[in-house]
C-alpha cells in the first residue's frame, strides 16, 4: 500500500514538472526542487524517468543550465492543435455574453490561456489579431433596449417568480406573474421564454416595461428542454409569417449579384427557368407584405419585371411615373437657370 502510493505521488510530481515546464519554460533545477518541496537529486531522477518515457525534456548542470521541455511538445501537451490555436485567436465575444456580463470574465481566461500557450505562437498571435477582425454586427441592426435582462437572469438562476409588464405587438400593456423559463439571444436580440398558469410564452426583451422580483419560487419541469422549445417555437412562427407571392423576370447581372451577396430576398425565392433568349430568369420571390414587396423590388430599378400580380406591377408603374415627373428634364432646366 505504501509503495503505491509513493507511485501516486511521483507520478503526480512527474506531471507538475510537466505543466512547470510547459508555463514557465526554462526552470532551474533548485527552483523545480522548491516549488515541489523535493531535493535537486529527486528532480533530476525525475528528468531522467521523464526522458526515458519519450518526453523531450533535458537537464544542464553547471551556470546557466537548468530543466528544458523541448518547445515543440508544449503544443501537445494542451491538446491544440496549431489550426486549432489560430482559431481561438481569432475568437470575439458576441454581444449576448457581454450583456449578461461575461466579457470580463472571458477576458480573463482568454488571457490564461494566451499565457499557457508555447511561447512560439504569440507572434502568430499577434500577427492574426492585427490582420483579421471578426464584426459579429449587422448593418441594419439597432442596438436593443434591456434594462431588465439582471433582473430576469436573476429570477432564472434562482427559480424566482417574477411580476412582469410588457407591451403586446399592438401597443396594449399586460401585467403578469410569471415563471421565468429561459433566455435565448438571436440576431442581438433577447427573448425571455416563461411560463403563465402553465401557459408557456415569449417575449422580447425590449417589449418589458417592468420586472419585479419576487420571493415565490416555483419549479422548473423535467420535460422542459430550452432548445428544442425554441427550435418548435421558431418553426412555428417561421410557418405563420404572413407571405406575399410575387412572379417576376431577373436581370442575370443582378440575380447573379444577389447570389453572391446572399440577399434574403433569395432565400425563399424559386427559379422557374432560365429565358435562355434575352439572359433573363423567371423567379417566384415570397415577401412579407404588398409594402415590403414593392419597396424592395423598386430598389432593383430595371433589371427586375413585376409579372404577377398585377395589383404590385401597376402600384410600381405608377411609383415610377411619380419619380419620373419629379425628374423631367425641363424641370433640371430650370432649376439650373434659377
Amino acid at each position: 500500500m505504501i509503495k503505491f502510493a509513493k507511485t501516486i505521488m511521483r507520478a503526480d510530481r512527474l506531471l507538475s514538472i510537466l505543466l512547470i515546464l510547459q508555463n514557465k519554460g526554462h526552470q532551474t533545477a533548485k527552483e523545480l526542487a522548491v516549488e515541489l518541496e523535493v531535493s535537486e537529486r529527486t528532480i533530476y531522477r525525475d528528468m531522467d524517468a521523464l526522458s526515458s518515457a519519450g518526453v523531450p525534456v533535458y537537464a544542464e548542470r553547471g551556470p546557466g543550465g537548468g530543466c528544458y521541455l523541448l518547445e515543440s511538445y508544449r503544443t501537445e501537451l494542451t491538446g491544440l492543435t496549431r489550426d486549432e490555436i489560430s482559431a481561438l485567436f481569432m475568437l470575439t465575444i458576441p454581444t449576448p455574453l457581454v450583456d449578461l456580463g461575461l466579457d470580463q470574465d472571458l477576458r480573463a481566461a482568454y488571457r490564461k490561456l494566451s499565457a499557457a500557450l508555447p511561447e512560439v505562437f504569440l507572434h502568430e498571435r499577434m500577427k492574426i489579431q492585427e490582420r483579421i477582425h471578426l464584426d459579429p454586427s449587422n448593418w441594419s441592426t439597432k442596438e436593443q433596449n434591456t434594462p431588465h435582462l439582471n433582473t430576469i437572469q436573476q429570477g432564472l438562476r434562482d427559480n424566482h417568480k417574477i411580476q412582469l409588464a410588457y407591451r403586446l405587438a399592438f401597443g396594449a400593456q399586460v401585467n403578469h406573474l410569471i415563471d421565468p423559463y429561459g433566455l435565448v439571444a438571436k440576431e442581438n436580440s433577447w427573448y425571455l421564454i416563461f411560463s403563465r398558469d402553465g401557459v408557456i410564452s415569449v417575449v422580447r426583451l425590449s417589449d418589458i416595461l417592468e420586472a419585479k422580483l419576487l420571493e415565490g419560487r416555483f419549479t422548473l419541469p423535467a420535460e422542459f428542454n430550452l432548445v428544442e422549445f425554441w427550435q418548435a417555437w421558431c418553426s412555428l412562427q417561421e410557418h405563420n409569417r404572413p407571405q406575399f407571392i410575387v412572379k417576376v423576370q431577373i436581370k442575370s447581372e443582378l440575380l447573379k449579384m444577389l447570389k453572391l451577396f446572399r440577399a434574403p430576398v433569395l432565400l425563399k425565392a424559386q427559379e422557374n427557368h432560365q429565358l435562355e433568349r434575352d439572359g433573363w430568369h423567371r423567379m417566384t420571390f415570397q415577401f412579407e407584405s404588398f409594402e415590403d414587396a414593392r419597396s424592395q423590388l423598386l430598389s432593383f430599378g430595371g433589371a427586375v419585371e413585376i409579372i404577377r400580380p398585377l395589383s404590385l406591377r401597376n402600384s410600381v408603374q405608377d411609383y415610377a411615373n411619380q419619380i419620373r415627373n419629379v425628374y423631367k428634364e425641363d424641370k433640371l432646366q430650370t432649376h439650373q437657370v434659377s
